[in-house]
């Protein structure tokens, strides 16, 4: 069976996908796929960029909106329903767009899943409560011990994905990285052409990171949090949809942990950051299209109409 075709568009944080997207919706009848681990929370419209009403309406999104800031949502939960998406909109005959940059998604489509236990409620609980007695450096040196492959990639700082691989361990007596070596590579389920957005001059996309970050001040992001606190009395800083950029940053602010001035510079610096780590996965990621969006916007565009009709076989 052959796999059904899609187009990709890739790139960090504040490096002008959006735009992109929706000028080939003007030219081409696509229907556009978030490729966001943030956008698919509801309520959280300001910190994370999300596309307005008026540009939701100028193309179907989806994959927005579908979930509570409590729940959590998985690269299997993406895959799963990326591949549903493709075919309906291909059955629809039009054009499937994935856009994003949760690069961890994109690896899991293009790459498959590994055959990874369930999460487990009480391993999560007894993690937490160590990580709570002991402090998160604690949690890194155990993992250290349990997989020094792992933990070698990992930063101990990066709480989330040390006591999933921990987790695993536990749940399984095998290291993570023993659970990866040696898969095969399954069939993509999808026909790709990638498009990535990446620039050359890196101080222009972190002047850019600068300016999106104050405008989301502007339109009330701190309102915004403070709403979501009160709205989900149960959400806490260590939940995943708190983990997005940003957020934990206005968290702590508004804990009382920080200055106003503190806050606007982790904010901006971790969404940096959160850039740099999209362009290394680029770097590592077989791209069709290379795109600088800060080179002239009108090739952009041509570029990306180009690329697309050659993988749809589409003369308009």
């Amino acid at each position: 069976m052959t796999a059904p075709k899609a187009l990709a568009l890739l790139g960090p944080t504040a490096g002008g996908k959006t735009g992109l997207a929706l000028q080939i919706a003007l030219c081409l009848p696509v229907e556009i796929i978030s490729l966001d681990s943030a956008l698919v929370y509801r309520g959280m419209d300001i910190g994370t960029a999300k596309p307005t009403a008026a540009e939701r309406a100028a193309a179907p999104h989806h994959l927005i909106d579908i979930i509570s800031p409590l729940e959590a949502y998985s690269a299997a939960d993406f895959v799963r329903d990326c591949v549903r998406l493709v075919n309906d909109i291909r059955a629809r005959g039009r054009l499937p767009l994935i856009v994003g940059g949760t690069m961890m998604y994109f690896h899991a489509l293009t790459n498959g899943l590994s055959a990874l236990p369930e999460a487990d409620p009480a391993v999560r609980t007894a993690l937490q409560a160590e990580k709570a007695k002991h402090g998160p450096a604690h949690l890194y040196r155990r993992l250290q011990q349990a997989d020094p492959e792992t933990a070698g990639r990992l930063k101990p700082a990066d709480s989330q994905r040390i006591e999933r691989a921990l987790e695993v361990f536990i749940i399984t007596g095998k290291p993570l990285s023993r659970h990866f070596s040696g898969r095969q590579k399954p069939a993509p389920p999808l026909d790709l052409h990638t498009v990535a957005l990446i620039p050359e001059n890196r101080a222009l996309l972190h002047a850019q990171i600068g300016k999106r970050f104050a405008a989301m001040l502007e339109q009330g992001f701190l309102n915004e949090v403070q709403r979501l606190q009160s709205e989900y009395p149960a959400l806490s800083a260590d939940m995943p949809a708190m983990r997005c950029v940003g957020y934990r940053q206005a968290w702590d602010y508004l804990a009382g942990t920080c200055s106003y001035r503190d806050f606007v510079e982790k904010g901006t610096a971790a969404t940096r950051q959160l850039a740099k780590r999209q362009l290394t996965w680029l770097r590592k990621t077989p791209i069709n299209t290379v795109i600088d969006p800060y080179g002239n916007s009108g090739n952009m565009v041509q570029t990306a109409l180009a690329a697309a009709r050659r993988h749809f076989g589409r003369a308009t």
